[in-house]
């Protein structure tokens, strides 16, 4: 999506991702009441939007979405619905949003990285979620709307919306390639050194959370895990050129415990 603030040079923002579906207005309902959950937090400013392109336009705090295919490649399912549903969230907006940046407000990339808004002040990335046309994301600092992204997430995976629809989630123990998943799998056991927390999963797939990130995760009972199903989302991460025995191949590393849980077996 390309943006534009209102102003008399007509500066635009470069950004990166969103998405979107169509849904009957029953179904409606219960995402905008998500959304609106979400509170509009202060700052930003009011953009105004050129051109929705494709899915990684705008990169959106609190969501990972489907991706389009690239260079003639495929795209991951609802990715082209993602698109056309933002479309229509713009168009409802007046082609005009509030864009406030998150607390870290580029990546390493030089992406803006914020929180979106309609002129209502419901927030987008929780709408989309709730339509189930994204995950919900959580990566410290940019977290002031992990909760309500979570619970609007909940939402459309009870209902079976979008990429809830049959059951996303990749077993620890089948995990081929690189990038971003939602992973199951049973934990292990759990180790602390100087690169922080690390939880084995069963597989070849170990859980990191770095030693500056491991105080927001004292109140999990990690201990009490051991053992059981648990479900972790994320990047991964393959280690294999620098792998070394008893080293797990795949590495997947958490900043905030809204990203790691039990497994929930709703399918």
């Amino acid at each position: 999506m390309r943006c534009r603030r209102p102003s008399p040079h007509g500066s635009t923002l470069k950004k990166a991702s969103f998405w979107g579906a169509f849904f009957v207005s029953t179904l409606a309902i219960a995402p905008l009441a998500l959304a609106a959950a979400c509170p509009l937090l202060p700052g930003g400013q009011e953009v105004e939007v050129r051109q929705v392109v494709d899915g990684d336009t705008l990169r959106l705090i609190g969501i990972n979405a489907p991706e389009l295919g690239r260079s003639g490649g495929t795209a991951q399912p609802y990715a082209e619905d993602a698109r056309r549903r933002l479309q229509a969230l713009v168009n409802a907006s007046d082609d005009r949003l509030r864009l406030v940046p998150g607390r870290e407000a580029t990546d390493h990339y030089g992406r803006t990285l914020a929180h979106l808004y309609d002129r209502q002040g419901r927030n987008l990335e929780a709408q989309l979620i709730a339509e189930g046309l994204g995950y919900a994301v959580a990566i410290a600092p940019n977290t002031r709307l992990a909760g309500c992204q979570v619970a609007a997430e909940g939402a459309a995976r009870k209902a079976r919306l979008g990429v809830w629809k049959k059951d996303p989630t990749l077993s620890a123990t089948h995990i081929q390639e690189s990038g971003f998943a939602v992973v199951q799998g049973r934990l292990q056991g759990i180790e602390r050194n100087r690169g922080g927390l690390w939880l084995q999963f069963d597989g070849d797939l170990v859980v990191n959370v770095p030693n500056r990130f491991v105080d927001a995760f004292a109140e999990l009972p990690l201990q009490q895990w051991i053992g059981r199903q648990l479900e972790a989302r994320g990047w991964i991460v393959d280690r294999s050129r620098r792998q070394e025995a008893g080293r797990a191949r795949w590495q997947l590393t958490l900043s905030d415990p809204h990203m790691l849980g039990l497994r929930v077996e709703s399918f």
